[in-house]
């Protein structure tokens, strides 16, 4: 009786070593690898998404967006603000093309009108208190300012 063990074995590793025009006994070749079609089978036909397209524009506006949001309180998200509506802008038109990045632009839209409504109040309460303050600006400490201010405050 012939049994498996009495065949001889054949190590796929040392197969790519042999002497080119070797050719292994039939049944021993090396396995299938990568550039091995398997035939038919999941692909890019058969429910495997294709690798997802980027808008640039979308992405670059929803990241001025929350940058312009963060920084809106020191007035200065205001112009990260307008640039992230333009970009959002050109996202939305980019959109409509292609069909990717649409909520991402939407979303940077959104943050830019905050950053820039942010930043305008921002702007707005800095003056007030800067007109309200205006007589406090030459105090010899930084005690004779604070009462200063609170006297411009409380005075009404």
């Amino acid at each position: 009786m012939h049994t498996r063990e009495d065949e001889p074995r054949t190590d796929v590793r040392t197969l790519d070593r042999q002497a080119p025009g070797h050719d292994p006994a039939p049944g021993q070749g090396p396995t299938p690898g990568p550039h091995h079609d398997p035939g038919p089978g999941p692909g890019p036909h058969h429910g495997v998404r294709p690798p997802a397209r980027r808008n640039g524009p979308a992405v670059a506006a929803l990241t001025l967006g929350v940058l312009g949001a963060v920084t809106s309180i020191v007035v200065v998200g205001g112009l990260f603000g307008v640039l992230g509506l333009v970009l959002g802008a050109v996202a939305l038109r980019t959109a409509r093309r292609t069909g990717t990045g649409r909520g991402m632009a939407n979303a940077g839209v959104v943050l830019s009108l905050l950053a820039i409504a942010g930043s305008v109040l921002a702007a707005v309460l800095l003056a007030w208190y800067a007109d309200r303050t205006q007589p406090c600006y030459r105090p010899d400490s930084f005690r004779q300012y604070r009462e200063c201010v609170q006297q411009q405050f409380h005075r009404g």
